[in-house]
């Protein structure tokens, strides 16, 4: 992959950064009603209530579990329908149209682990922490401990209702970047036929790291809000 990334044109780099950008924006200011229509809101809202219900009147491990089991079905299903998409469209030779597609299904994972743990997504304090989630998920070392204390510092101030201003314009583009570094020799092989099919097994990858970062932090803000009561 690197030597391949050294030959990708820099045109390239800048179409991919502002591809996953407008990706963001189509997903975060348009695209909730639709994916809410993908899976049962009621449902993972109910099942939290009953858990966390169960586990105000005995905190143990095994009510903790089923917390974890609704979104660990979840991730799995999105993230096998992410492979075969990418396969799909790597093998015809379609790279970046894919995309918005790309970005719905990874948001849709985060929205059902959030309502997993009992938390709403709806708000721009919110869709910050989203995004910043996906940042830290997908990059390394220092840059990934930067954006890890980030991602908890939000994650503390909307928990204690502390107001924020925070944009999530500015942090989408943040993130597009991030992902356009994560993603850009995937995407340029994922342009050609058939050798293209390493996109299912890229989309796979990095929708596995986002929700299972996403299933730590949830899970911790849900224990610390737990912790404080």
């Amino acid at each position: 992959m690197d030597k391949i990334q050294e030959k990708i044109p820099e045109k390239l780099e800048t179409t991919l950064n502002i591809a996953f950008y407008k990706g963001f924006q189509l997903v975060f200011e348009k695209g909730s009603p639709y994916i809410e229509k993908t899976y049962n809101k009621e449902k993972i809202e109910m099942d939290f209530d009953i858990n966390n219900y169960a586990i105000n009147k005995d905190f143990n491990k095994r009510h903790i579990k089923r917390l974890d089991k609704q979104s660990k079905q979840s991730s799995m299903v999105n993230s096998s329908f992410s492979a075969l998409e990418g396969g799909v469209l790597g093998l015809l030779g379609i790279g970046l149209p894919d995309i918005p597609l790309f970005l719905s299904v990874m948001v849709k994972t985060i929205y059902e682990v959030a309502l997993s743990y009992g938390f709403p997504y709806n708000s721009d304090d919110e869709a910050v922490y989203i995004l910043l989630l996906i940042s830290a998920a997908i990059t390394k070392g220092e840059t990934q401990k930067n954006y890890d204390n980030d991602l908890e510092q939000q994650g503390i101030k909307i928990d204690h209702n502390i107001v924020t201003d925070c944009n999530p314009d500015l942090q989408m583009e943040a993130t597009a970047k991030a992902l356009s570094d994560a993603l850009l020799a995937a995407k340029f092989l994922q342009g050609i036929p058939v050798v293209g099919v390493v996109g299912g097994a890229v989309n796979y990858n990095i929708l596995n790291k986002v929700s299972n970062y996403a299933r730590i932090k949830y899970k911790k803000r849900y224990l610390m809000k737990k912790l404080s009561e």
